[in-house]
């Protein structure tokens, strides 16, 4: 990096020039961190300078989202959409209805879209959104108005070939129904195309509820295979009980794991001899209760803990699948003194960096999640294919393309790491594979 600005320079200049955004800051040094040796290699991408290029989005789009509640009070929010990179192809990452949603927290997911996207070897780029909207105690009529509201600014920016929309936390079938729905109103259009995450009988994908957590299972099955080890008879332990944990919980299980601790918001359950995964699915998701309720009807010798942390179980695996941050340094030191030997992220960015650091201090197998959980929007992607195509595939025909496309980017990871002498460093793999996909594209593109 003699003739040009040194990452770290660089890096700094990026926070500086995007104050009071942390969480936007740790998703650019962690894929910084990575790139010195691919610069190197590639100097026509600092002659373009992709990297500044890459991190300042194409467009940030911010707005009221003024609605009504049952009281006839009006109420304003603030909505978000950050179409960050279509190199590509068109903008693809989920809308977060969340208090928490700032736009510093949508750069950060909208950035770590990017390199996820491209790591799929499908034609989507990177872009993220949502609003600082709570639905959690709200009447269907509140979500309704505000879905509506908000769609009725966001649609000018989106559609088919341009920005496509999905779920995340706060936003599920119910909320991208209400979304196109007003989308179809004011476009007098029927592109079911323009957003994923759909009911089946208007265009969803058969499997994409089971993509995320089925596909991280799938990163790790391959992973622990490239390390000659197998997942069957391993401990596995799993954060959150939402689709992602769930489905992931699903697929460990039927690939020969036993799953001993699950959590929500407000403890967790751990049973030595496995928990009862469809009794989890049927309390979480169907009952929508509390996994505390689980230990009272489940035939085992489950406890339930409302204190402390789900990362002091005993576990050959660990996969967060919660929230981003959720696994810091104390978390990880817990799992390596009880010999964890592999850790895949499920949700967004779950581990900290310090607990990046001390896995790989402590030579455990660490799958993050723009390769490990990409089977949600490789699935998504899926879905816009079928779209366009006014097709319907079966669930084994989409379950199998999954696989494949986990396999590849098992693979990717992979051979990118071992290509720069860093054989097992799946954070280096992903981030250079996902980074060089992007570059080459741009570079194609001129600037623009």
């Amino acid at each position: 990096m003699s003739k040009h600005q040194s990452l770290d320079a660089l890096r700094q200049q990026i926070i500086e020039r995007n104050p009071n955004e942390p969480e936007f800051h740790q998703a650019v040094t962690e894929v910084l961190n990575s790139l010195e040796p691919v610069m190197a290699d590639h100097p026509e991408y600092q002659d373009a300078k992709l990297i500044e290029r890459i991190c300042e989005p194409e467009r940030q789009i911010l707005f009221r989202v003024p609605w009504v509640d049952d009281q006839g009070e009006v109420q304003i929010n603030r909505g978000f959409r950050v179409e960050f990179n279509s190199a590509l192809g068109p903008f693809k990452g989920g809308l977060r209805f969340h208090p928490s949603v700032n736009l510093g927290v949508v750069k950060f997911l909208g950035f770590e879209q990017i390199f996820k996207n491209a790591l799929t070897g499908l034609p989507i780029g990177g872009g993220k959104g949502g609003a600082d909207f709570d639905p959690k105690g709200k009447s269907d009529g509140e979500i309704m108005r505000f879905c509506q509201s908000f769609m009725t600014e966001l649609y000018r920016y989106i559609g088919a070939d341009t920005d496509v929309p999905a779920g995340d936390i706060g936003v599920g079938q119910r909320e991208i129904g209400l979304l196109f729905g007003q989308y179809k109103r004011i476009t007098n259009r029927y592109e079911n195309g323009v957003v994923t995450g759909k009911q089946l009988q208007w265009g969803g994908a058969r499997g994409r509820q089971e993509a995320t957590g089925y596909g991280a299972v799938y990163f790790l099955q391959e992973m622990l295979g490239a390390h000659r080890k197998k997942l069957k008879g391993k401990k596995v332990v799993v954060s959150g009980t939402g689709n992602v944990a769930v489905f992931a919980m699903e697929k460990a299980v039927e690939l020969g794991a036993k799953v001993v601790a699950c959590s929500d918001s407000d403890g967790y359950v751990h049973d030595a001899n496995g928990l009862d995964v469809e009794l989890v699915k049927q309390i979480k998701q169907v009952e929508k209760g509390r996994i505390r309720d689980y230990p009272k009807r489940s035939k085992g010798k489950a406890e339930y803990q409302s204190d402390g942390s789900i990362w002091q179980v005993a576990c050959d695996v660990a996969m967060p699948c919660a929230t981003q941050n959720e696994l810091g340094e104390d978390d990880a030191q817990a799992l390596i003194d009880n010999k964890v030997m592999a850790v895949v992220e499920g949700a967004n960015m779950p581990c900290t960096p310090e607990a990046i650091q001390a896995f790989s201090d402590a030579k455990v197998l660490f799958g993050p999640g723009k390769a490990a959980n990409a089977g949600g929007v490789a699935m998504s992607a899926m879905e816009m294919q079928q779209n366009a195509a006014r097709e319907s595939w079966s669930f084994d025909y989409s379950i199998e393309q999954l696989q494949q496309v986990m396999r590849e980017i098992h693979q990717s990871c992979f051979d990118t790491a071992k290509q720069y002498d860093r054989k097992g460093d799946y954070v280096f793999g992903a981030n250079a594979a996902g980074f060089r996909q992007v570059a080459d594209a741009m570079l194609a593109f001129g600037v623009i």
